[in-house]
């Protein structure tokens, strides 16, 4: 044997004698013997440190806890690919959320009314009845229609709208007088007294762009009492007017006249001369001073198309996007006060409130006529998802009051649904829902432009289209992506005056 391979085997040997000696387990390198894996340098693990509050999603998981399977399937978990389901309803019903609403943000053109639709769609197969209360684009007509429900057009020379109507409330509380159910007679013909006094007001608020005085409101409850008293019928704007002008005692004694009929009308002028513009086709038209041309129903579903009235038209939008609101918020009263008495079955509603930020900015004092019209209680068995694109719209007000009231209808909201938004828009809405700093970077990043293809000329899908986090409390998002199926594609096109190519016949040449 050569000296070289003898010194070989003398290594090996001594090596084996080693790893015999010691204990059965490899070391931090690995194992010391032949083809044990033994490694010279090892990669250090990158170790990161946190508090259990911070750190809490990564154990004993590498994601977070899995989605509720409760609600309306909304799409898939940007993480998991698991189906995420939500809406405020189920949510609500599972003890999920506190309050059955849901407050949904966005930038135009990332799907915030395809989510709602897939929510109302879903809430129709279990029962809820969706509502939408003023439709403007349309964006709801379709889906609707679709369901069976109840289309109303509104707009200028289209249909009309009586603010005084007090929809089905009257032969409502004749029902209830006939069950010998007083307590909840009054409590109908209170609700929509209520109704009617509100919209008065916005009205005025709208065109004069102030609201009326403590003085005018006290006017138009005592003539809408003096109404309900002495007129035959559904009453209209001129007839509230008319009462005004015949100046009868009850009136006269909260307009503080003082016994002098001059100063009467003095007192009552500048009021009258705003309700005659709106019955003789002011700013405001004629639409909520004839009768209401199509009742609207309790046991289906219900769209509000307004989408005919043009968006310069922006009075008139937010005028009738309140009606609408008011007409359905009456509607849904009678029902459950109905069902309470044991009347009717028990109806749950899902009330969709699109553009908001309109009816806000319509003059001042509107964020109060809006809360009073949208302070649903839970006990009603009434969901409502309110829409908007950014927190700047709601606060984009003259005062910090209505600032603070605008910014409440997200923080009262049970649930956030948010698409993409810009970092402006972040300390605005974590003012009102926390958002920790990874679920704000997903927000902005979403808002992002799509990519442009130089190939085909063309622009790739915006990243951020049809993503969105659904937020509650402070637990952590539930970052989602929304996937329309077939059958859901038709009722979800808002682009269909585009698809036309076919170009009208000039001078007898055929497109």
């Amino acid at each position: 044997m050569s000296a070289r391979k003898e010194r070989k085997a003398l290594r090996d040997l001594e090596r084996e004698a080693i790893a015999a000696a010691q204990p059965r387990r490899p070391g931090p390198r690995g194992w010391f013997a032949r083809g044990g894996g033994r490694v010279n340098v090892v990669q250090p693990v990158e170790e990161y440190r946190g508090t259990t509050r911070q750190v809490c999603g990564l154990w004993p998981f590498p994601v977070g806890a899995g989605t509720p399977t409760v609600g309306v399937p909304l799409g898939l978990h940007l993480a998991t690919g698991a189906t995420a389901c939500a809406d405020p309803v189920s949510w609500f019903q599972a003890g999920l959320i506190s309050n059955p609403s849901v407050a949904v943000l966005g930038l135009p053109g990332l799907g915030k009314s395809t989510i709602v639709r897939r929510m109302a769609a879903g809430g129709a197969g279990f029962g809820v009845l969706p509502l939408v209360l003023g439709d403007l684009k349309p964006d709801y007509v379709d889906l609707i229609r679709a369901l069976g429900g109840q289309v109303i057009e509104l707009g200028r020379g289209r249909g009309h709208l009586n603010v005084l109507d007090p929809g089905e409330a009257h032969a409502a509380a004749e029902l209830l007088r006939s069950r010998g159910l007083e307590a909840e007679r009054q409590q109908v013909l209170a609700d929509a007294h209520g109704r009617r006094h509100t919209m008065v007001s916005a009205l005025l608020t709208i065109l004069r762009k102030t609201p009326p005085t403590d003085r005018e409101e006290s006017i138009i409850d005592r003539a809408l009492k003096v109404l309900d008293e002495k007129h035959r019928g559904v009453p209209v704007l001129g007839d509230l007017l008319q009462v005004i002008k015949d100046a009868p005692q009850e009136v006269r004694d909260v307009a503080l006249d003082r016994g002098d009929i001059m100063r009467y009308r003095q007192i009552t002028e500048d009021l009258e001369a705003s309700l005659i513009s709106l019955t003789s086709g002011g700013r405001l038209g004629e639409m909520f001073a004839h009768p209401t041309d199509v009742p609207m129903r309790r046991d289906k579903p219900v769209v509000y198309d307004v989408s005919s009235i043009d968006d310069s038209d922006t009075d008139l939008q937010a005028a009738t996007l309140l009606a609408c609101w008011s007409a359905g918020f009456g509607t849904v009263n009678v029902a459950n006060v109905l069902a309470d008495a044991g009347l009717e079955p028990r109806r749950h509603y899902f009330v969709i409130l699109d553009e908001l930020w309109r009816a806000l900015r319509a003059g001042r004092g509107m964020v109060d006529r809006v809360d009073a019209l949208t302070r649903l209680n839970r006990q009603r068995g009434v969901g409502m998802a309110m829409i908007s694109h950014t927190m700047s719209d709601l606060l984009a007000l003259p005062t910090e009051e209505e600032r603070m009231k605008a910014r409440g209808f997200v923080e009262r909201a049970g649930m956030l649904v948010a698409g993409g938004l810009p970092g402006a828009e972040m300390p605005m809405l974590t003012a009102a829902k926390p958002l920790s700093r990874a679920e704000q970077e997903i927000l902005i990043s979403w808002q992002d432009p799509p990519a442009w293809d130089a190939s085909t000329g063309q622009e790739a899908e915006p990243p951020g289209r049809g993503r969105f986090l659904v937020k509650v409390g402070g637990h952590p998002g539930i970052p989602l992506r929304v996937e329309l199926l077939p059958l859901e594609v038709a009722v979800n096109d808002t682009n269909k005056l585009w698809h036309a190519s076919v170009l009208p016949d000039v001078e007898g040449v055929a497109s």
